[in-house]
This record gives C-alpha cells, structure tokens and sequence, in this order.
C-alpha cells in the first residue's frame, strides 16, 4: 500500500468559538495538538465540521494559520465556496498560512452541471502549486461529482491528489479508484462506511468522530493494513455507537463533537448560527459515549 500525501486518519476539526462568538485560537492549538496526540496525522480545517460557511475570509486565513503552525502532521485548508471566484481569491492566500493543502468541496445550492464542476474545481487547481483533495458530499452540496469528472480531472490536474469521499456510492468510488489507482488517494468522508471503502482502495478517512475516538480509527486502518480483517470488524463495531451519535436530524454535525470535546475539557463552546446551541440532553448523551469508548479500552 503507498503511502497517503495527506495521512490515514483525519480529523475534520471543530472550530472552537467564545462565548462571544469569536474563534478561540488558543483553544484551537489546544485541540489540534490533542488530536494529533491521539494518533491523527492529519487534520482538516474550516471544513463543514468546523462550520467553513459561517467564517468569513479572514477568519478562515487566521485559523489556517494558527493550526498549522500548532502542527508537524499535514493540514487541509477548506477554502472553497459555491463562488468560484471567491473560491479562487481565498485559495490563491493559502499558501502563506503554512497549510499542507485544500479541500475543494463541490458548489453547495447552484446545482450545476457536470461541466461546471469539473470548471469550478480546474480554475481552483489552476490557481495553486498546493495539492488538493475534491470533496463529494452530495447530502450538503446536491450535486454528486461523477466518477467520468473525478477522472479527467485528475488526468488534468496533477495537484488534485485525492478524494474525500462522502457520497455512499461505493461503487463509482471503485469505478474511478480503479482507473485512477496511485495517482489519487480515496478517502471515506463517512464514518460509518470507512471499512467497505477500505475494502476498494480506501488509504484512510477523514473523520468527524476521531474527535474522541481516533484510537480506534487508527487501529481499524492498521488491522486492514496488515490484512486482520476480523480485527478490524471488531473496531468497526465498537465506533459502531459514536458513528450513530456524530450527527442527527435532532443534533446535526457538529454539535455532537462540540458536545463530546466539552466533556473531555477542551472548552471549544457552542455552534454558531443556523446550528443551535447543545443542550442537556444532547451533553449527557455526549458524556455516556465517551466514557463508555474510553472505558472500553480497558
């Protein structure tokens, strides 16, 4: 198996706010470190985890920033939009910040076409030396990027490396996995669905729940590396819970994460508007799911 560009395990990072509602890059550093202290070696930034679509431009600069030199481990900027050119304006900026890379996420609302897709991410390809990584996530976006434009656009573009893929569709995922093979690496974007992803070419995932459980992301990708996939069904069942509570039609991602990080003393607030703020239930919910993950590891 080669080695990935971007790392195995991933996190897609919160964004810590203050009660005031400004980022807390103090906390940030805190949490980055943690995370990767727990085994992630990579993380991702201002993506919909960490609620991308409610920071301005410069806010999004200061926390590319401010993570990557908290780090050694390769950081993903998310600076893309469904404005191609602003798209263009902010990911032109990040390379003075110190990231590894970006995550280009696929036009949310304008719904266009396959050949606008394939034209929104070639112009931010075009416009940056860094490697990038397309983001399917057709749930959020409406649009799913079809297996025909992951391909020619990596024929293309040799900057665009990799996917994160959160589409569901393993089999497109195979389909251009297998055409493509080395020249980019396959990321599940869904937990629930890392180990079958593996099972097609997958080199790792970027996660929401490794928040508090990288533990075990890390061994389910090591026991399929060394072809224990008895091992691996075992971590799979044991995230099996966490991956249920990361997001909700009553709590949406992230307000579980935020709520799971609060329990574990990272003082990473609430969710800004439209998400709603946690509540007892959701806090309580997040306490018994953490330690009983915890407490599993004996």
């Amino acid at each position: 198996m080669t080695t990935p560009r971007f790392g195995r395990v991933l996190t897609a990072m919160v964004t810590p706010f203050r009660a005031d509602g400004a980022i807390d890059f103090d906390v940030a550093i805190e949490l980055a470190t943690y995370l990767v202290a727990e085994g992630c070696d990579g993380l991702v930034v201002a993506g919909s985890t960490g609620e991308g679509s409610s920071l301005s431009d410069k806010e999004k600069l200061e926390l590319f920033a401010c993570v990557a030199g908290a780090v050694e481990v390769p950081v993903l900027a998310g600076s893309t939009s469904a404005d191609t050119a602003q798209s263009v304006g902010l990911t032109r900026q990040v390379l003075e910040t110190g990231v590894t890379g970006v995550l280009a996420t696929t036009p949310n609302y304008s719904r266009p076409s396959q050949k606008g897709i394939a034209a929104h991410f070639a112009a931010i390809a075009a416009c940056t030396e860094l490697p990038i990584m397309l983001y399917d996530i057709p749930s959020r976006t409406g649009r799913k990027i079809a297996a025909s434009t992951t391909i020619d656009l990596v024929a293309a573009h040799p900057n665009i490396v990799a996917m994160k893929d959160a589409s569901g569709d393993l089999v497109g995922a195979a389909h251009y996995k297998a055409v493509l093979g080395d020249d980019i690496d396959l990321y599940s974007g869904d937990d629930s669905v890392l180990l079958p992803f593996m099972a097609i070419g997958a080199v790792g995932i970027v996660s929401v729940a490794a928040h508090w459980a990288a533990r075990e992301f890390v061994q389910l990708v090591e026991s399929v590396e060394g072809s224990d996939w008895a091992r691996a069904r075992a971590f799979n069942e044991r995230l099996a819970t966490s991956v249920a509570f990361e997001s909700s039609e009553l709590y949406p991602n992230p307000m579980p994460s935020k709520a799971a990080m609060r329990y574990l003393g990272f003082n990473v607030g609430q969710c800004r508007l439209p998400h709603s703020e946690s509540d007892d239930a959701l806090d309580a919910d997040a306490a018994k799911i953490v330690a009983a993950l915890q407490a599993s590891r004996g």
